[in-house]
């Protein structure tokens, strides 16, 4: 973020709900970024995204001492565009592997694997990539298949633990040892989808971090992604922790 106003609501808000956020704020360049989202009454949502200070993020602001602490990186499609992102990006990998740590990746979404689907297939083949995360019509794009279990195939074959959404069909979650697949958690009502693919990844990473078997992190997941769809905003609302224990304890 930026030293602006956004920027210090964005900070202050982010730290009040319990997030350990130390970035310091840019005192130069673009404004800090935002997003105007447009939601249809059918919940679903259309964003329209200023990154604005979040592109400038470069190799030289990567907190070394905090990759190394962190069990998982985990870091957006979204930003493999512009240069110094990508530099900052790849700086955490390298660091987070030399100390036997994890890097997760989202597709975030079909436009991002459309313009960088070579490369994302090459980071996973190549091994820079730990956990992969994608919804169903993205992991279908990266591999160029309209057939859903082409796409889980090939993605299973190039990441060590891949997890693939897909809506009202639940989620299913492949690695070497094998395959899970988990219905979704009901929505009380559904107002608007925005979030629900990083609340999905947070409860997952969530459980993961905690040593949790890959079926109830998938659990994890969708209780975290349905809380967020019954509200506007992409904040959790509720207690996730109060309804992760009345689940699976």
């Amino acid at each position: 973020v930026s030293d602006d106003q956004l920027g210090k609501v964005f900070a202050h808000d982010i730290r009040a709900s319990g997030v350990d956020y130390r970035t310091p704020a840019a005192t130069d360049g673009p404004p800090t970024g935002q997003c105007l989202i447009v939601v249809s009454p059918d919940a679903q949502r259309t964003m329209s995204t200023y990154l604005g200070s979040c592109q400038e993020v470069d190799e030289g602001d990567v907190d070394e001492a905090m990759v190394k602490a962190a069990q998982v990186t985990y870091f957006e499609g979204y930003l493999w565009d512009p240069p110094a992102p990508i530099r900052a990006i790849r700086k955490a990998k390298a660091i987070a592997h030399a100390h036997g740590r994890k890097v997760a990746l989202t597709l975030s979404d079909v436009f991002c694997v459309e313009g960088h689907r070579a490369e994302f297939i090459e980071m996973m083949q190549a091994g820079l990539v730990d956990i992969a995360f994608a919804n169903e019509n993205e992991a279908k794009s990266l591999f160029q298949t309209d057939d859903f279990e082409t796409a889980v195939a090939g993605l299973a074959a190039i990441v060590p633990l891949a997890v693939v959404t897909r809506s009202e069909k639940g989620a299913v979650v492949v690695n070497g040892s094998g395959r899970s697949e988990v219905p979704i958690t009901p929505a009380v009502r559904v107002l608007d989808t925005t979030g629900a693919g990083d609340l999905f990844a947070a409860g997952f990473l969530s459980g993961f971090t905690q040593g949790r078997d890959l079926k109830s992190c998938a659990v994890m997941g969708t209780i975290a992604a349905a809380e967020v769809i019954e509200h506007y905003g992409a904040r959790p609302e509720a207690d996730l922790k109060a309804r992760v224990r009345a689940l699976l304890g």
